[in-house]
């Protein structure tokens, strides 16, 4: 299963990561957890700040919409948002993202969902694995156990980036959700927390076990962390032309079963993002629309689904320093 399908997850998997991360014991050999920043931090990163990510203009019925490519897991110096992305958040009305993770009925629900067994029950062999790898991460078995097995291993993968600076704490949406709920302007989720849930479930008891082993090994040898940080540079880079060839250089397209994955978690999706992006406009609404910036590309990325329903689309450049 490829690293698409765990992406997608990290957005899921917020609010559970967090009490992950802080209900990690101290010690020397634990990845570094989240901090609050100090007023000093805050002061130089919003003076430092650069414009990262992916962003589109979209022009209908006399008014200004948005579209921006977010990372969900990402560095503390990426979580103070450039002048143009701060300039299109206050040129909008509403904020809507995939989920709003700060939102509690959603992180509610999130749990709820994600603690429903699947019926599937792993081998001795891949519980040992995946306790060994809440040991690494510095969870407690205990912590993980409530939740589905796919859930668990895909939590602990949220969290490998964290040697790297890599947190889902710092993931953008979080930050952009922040934002709107500092400056009185509504947040709204395009999606819900049950049908993101129904989406990335494993289908069968046989590709989640599939899933569980294939992720491990990833992680056991490395892979998954050199796989985040990759495209977390992609995001910061703005390179949009790499991330366009995203298929070719992210190893994560072995079967048909992955094919489907990525079907189902981005091409699947992508129409109703878009739908509920252009009811929001439709309403009377200047929306700016964060969504994981793999929806942005391919003939059924977001930037050509809303010129479908005619929208004028411009990409927007970041200044270049």
């Amino acid at each position: 299963m490829g690293p698409s399908f765990r992406q997608a997850l990290i957005a899921l998997l917020y609010a559970l990561s967090c009490s992950l991360c802080c209900a990690q014991t101290p010690n020397a050999r634990c990845p570094p957890a989240a901090v609050a920043p100090t007023p000093e931090q805050v002061q130089t990163g919003m003076k430092a700040a650069r414009n990262h990510g992916f962003l589109w203009r979209l022009r209908k019925d006399g008014r200004e919409s948005w579209l921006y490519g977010t990372v969900h897991v990402a560095r503390f110096e990426w979580k103070f948002l450039g002048p143009t992305i701060t300039n299109a958040l206050k040129a909008s009305d509403t904020i809507a993202l995939e989920l709003d993770v700060l939102d509690p009925d959603v992180q509610q629900r999130l749990a709820q969902g994600m603690a429903t067994p699947s019926g599937t029950m792993l081998p001795k062999s891949l519980q040992q694995r995946l306790r060994r790898q809440a040991e690494a991460a510095c969870v407690a078995p205990q912590t993980l156990a409530a939740l589905a097995p796919e859930m668990q291993i895909a939590a602990l993968e949220s969290l490998v980036g964290r040697r790297d600076g890599l947190d889902p704490e710092y993931g953008i949406d979080v930050m952009i959700a922040g934002w709107a709920r500092s400056a009185g302007k509504p947040v709204v989720s395009l999606e819900t927390p049950e049908l993101q849930l129904a989406t990335l479930a494993m289908p069968t008891p046989a590709e989640t076990l599939e899933f569980i082993d294939s992720t491990l090994t990833e992680m056991e040898t490395g892979h998954a962390a050199a796989s985040l940080k990759r495209i977390a540079q992609v995001w910061a880079d703005s390179d949009l032309d790499m991330l366009s060839r995203y298929e070719s250089w992210c190893d994560c397209i072995k079967t048909p079963s992955d094919r489907a994955a990525l079907v189902r978690l981005l091409d699947e999706r992508n129409p109703g993002l878009a739908d509920s992006i252009a009811v929001l406009h439709a309403k009377g609404q200047r929306v700016f629309a964060a969504v994981g910036s793999l929806h942005m590309i391919g003939s059924l990325g977001l930037p050509t689904l809303m010129a479908q329903r005619g929208f004028v689309v411009e990409g927007i450049a970041f200044p270049r320093r």
